[in-house]
This record gives structure tokens, C-alpha cells and sequence, in this order.
């Protein structure tokens, strides 16, 4: 069974000029097409759209998106689909902690009481990517990350977050205007993302206590290989920039 477009695009949420956009761009092909032109979508597209959704959702362009879906053409759609199962649920356990904590603060303020902070930030967990960076960088460095952050004051933490935000943005700001990594702008973001990155305790650093380099490259890498951080700079688009600026920087370092 196959369904027409304008039926697919109700379902999914979306639109058929979306839907027909992704067909003539090679995402998404429509399983026939009628004798006057209407587009029909079978359940192996219906699958294939729902993978779409999902990694556009996690802000990946277009292109990405078929590259990962093309790549993984050998495994079972099911299995594939798992894979962004466990992130979602993930995310709905974490969201779910979060509305918890902001009703919790709410109720509190309503009552003319102070919010006990130990329940005004489950689900603000800094500590989510724990085990990936005791894998990549070992225990001491996210120990030593923990306690620098467990130690700020909330004012500080607030100017950090800050700080974090208006980099992303700028990043974000540039690889929307497509400006190049080698140039000045991208230099001084790179410049400035070091400079960031420089402050936290626990990172790898060479023997005269600059950044190693090694450390920001695999970060570059990172950046680009997982959606989770390509998002924060707007999606691919953006960490290939500042993959590509950071390793511009290194190489005017030396």
C-alpha cells in the first residue's frame, strides 16, 4: 500500500513542497508516480522519511543526512532505527527531569518559598558525556573538570554558559554566511575557542602548557562526527567550520 503526498506531508508533519524537495534533491524518492504527475510514498519511504526527520531534527543538513542514511544502506532499517531510538529516549529521560526541576521551582515560588537547589537542576547535567570523555582523555581530566565546575559560583556558571552560548552563535553567524575558515573572522573565532577551551582544568596540554594539539584537533573531529555537538553550531555546516578554522589556527600556532 502506498499513500499520495499530500497525506504523507499531513502525517509527517510537514509539507509536500518539502517532501517533493527532498525527492529532487535524491533524499527521498517517491515509490511511483501517477499518471498525472501525483507523488506516492510506499512503508520502505514512510522509513526512510521517518530516519530523515529525525536527523534533520538534530539539526543536520541535507546532505549529511543522506550521507548517513546511504552509509548505513547495509544494515537493517529496524537496527538502524534503534540507534536513534536510544538517543530519543535519552533525551525524553533528560527533558523529563528538566520539566520536573522547572515545575518544582515554579510550585516553590508560587508558595512564597525558596527553591532548594538541589532540585532546581536535575536534568542540567553537565556530567552526561561522562563516560566519552574518561574514554578520550581519561579519569583525572573529567574529575578535575568536575569539581572546577562544582566549585564556580552560580554567577559564574551563568557567565560561562554565556560565554559558550555567544561563541556557538558566532559560529553558527558564520558558516550561515559561509564565510571561509582561513579568513580573519574565523581566525579570531578559532582564536577565541581556544582561549575558552583554555580555561577549563583537566584538558590535555603540551609541555609549555598550551592546549595539545592533538587535543584540539580530535575536538574538531568530534565536533563534525557527532550531531549531539554539530548542533551547537547550527548543525554541519557549522562544525565543519570550525573543524576546519581550528585546524587553520594550529597550523599558524606552529
Amino acid at each position: 500500500m502506498d499513500y499520495p503526498i499530500s497525506t504523507v506531508a499531513r502525517l509527517a508533519g510537514t509539507t509536500t513542497r518539502t517532501l517533493r524537495h527532498y525527492g529532487d534533491v535524491g533524499l527521498l524518492a517517491p515509490s511511483r508516480v501517477g499518471a498525472n504527475g501525483y507523488r506516492y510514498y510506499d512503508a520502505e519511504a514512510l522509513v526512510r522519511l521517518q530516519r530523515i526527520l529525525l536527523l534533520r531534527s538534530l539539526g543536520l543538513p541535507l546532505p549529511a543526512i543522506g550521507e548517513v542514511i546511504d552509509a548505513g544502506r547495509t544494515d537493517a532499517p529496524a537496527s538502524t532505527l534503534r540507534v536513534h531510538l536510544q538517543y530519543l529516549r535519552g533525551e525524553q529521560e533528560r527533558l523529563g527531569r528538566q520539566i520536573t526541576a522547572v515545575l518544582t521551582t515554579v510550585e516553590a515560588l508560587e508558595r512564597g518559598e525558596e527553591p532548594m537547589p538541589e532540585d532546581m537542576f536535575n536534568g542540567f547535567d553537565h556530567t552526561q558525556y561522562r563516560e566519552e570523555v574518561e574514554e578520550r582523555w581519561g579519569r583525572d581530566a573529567y574529575a578535575e573538570g568536575d569539581s572546577w565546575w562544582r566549585g564556580k559560583t552560580d554567577a559564574e556558571k551563568d557567565a560561562f554558559t554565556r560565554e559558550v552560548a555567544e561563541l556557538n552563535a558566532g559560529w553558527t553567524d558564520a558558516a550561515t554566511r559561509g564565510i571561509a575558515p582561513t579568513g580573519e573572522e574565523a581566525q579570531a573565532l578559532a582564536a577565541r575557542h581556544v582561549a575558552w577551551l583554555s580555561g577549563v582544568p583537566g584538558v590535555p596540554r603540551d609541555d609549555d602548557g598550551s592546549l595539545s594539539a592533538e587535543y584540539i584537533g580530535g575536538l574538531g573531529e568530534m565536533y563534525v562526527g557527532d550531531p549531539r555537538f554539530a548542533a551547537n553550531y547550527g548543525g554541519q555546516d557549522g562544525a565543519e567550520l570550525v573543524r576546519a578554522a581550528l585546524d587553520e589556527w594550529l597550523l599558524r600556532r606552529t
